[in-house]
């Protein structure tokens, strides 16, 4: 006949089951933080290329532009490219702030893991 296991096997399986949701959980933010590092390294590179490019288009583009309309248009050209360079930059602020709202900077599965463990456990 088979005796039921006693509080110290039964306390030793609680701690063992424990550990193990502990670990599956670490696991499962680990393999997350990493998708978003992933992410977060594209949106600092997407960003650092929006900078060069608008630094370079910028010295570039200005100096051309108000070099061949001077004669045209005087000092007007100089607010017209300003205004040109803003919407550029206004659009690439859009695209960053998409990206970060997009939710791939967050950890779904994990939180959403932790809150059912939450709600398990009170």
């Amino acid at each position: 006949m088979n005796r039921p296991p006693g509080l110290i096997a039964s306390l030793g399986n609680i701690a063992r089951n424990s550990i193990g949701l502990v670990l599956t959980r670490l696991e499962l933010a680990a393999l997350e933080l990493s998708e978003v590092r992933n992410h977060l390294l594209q949106l600092v590179l997407v960003f650092a290329l929006a900078v060069v490019a608008g630094c370079f288009a910028l010295a570039y583009g200005t100096v051309t532009i108000a070099y061949l309309a001077w004669d045209a248009l005087g000092w007007k050209i100089l607010p017209i490219i300003t205004g040109v360079f803003v919407l550029i930059a206004v659009g690439l602020m859009l695209y960053a702030r998409g990206l970060i709202r997009s939710g791939k900077l967050s950890m779904p599965a994990t939180m959403a893991e932790l809150k059912s463990d939450r709600d398990m456990l009170l």
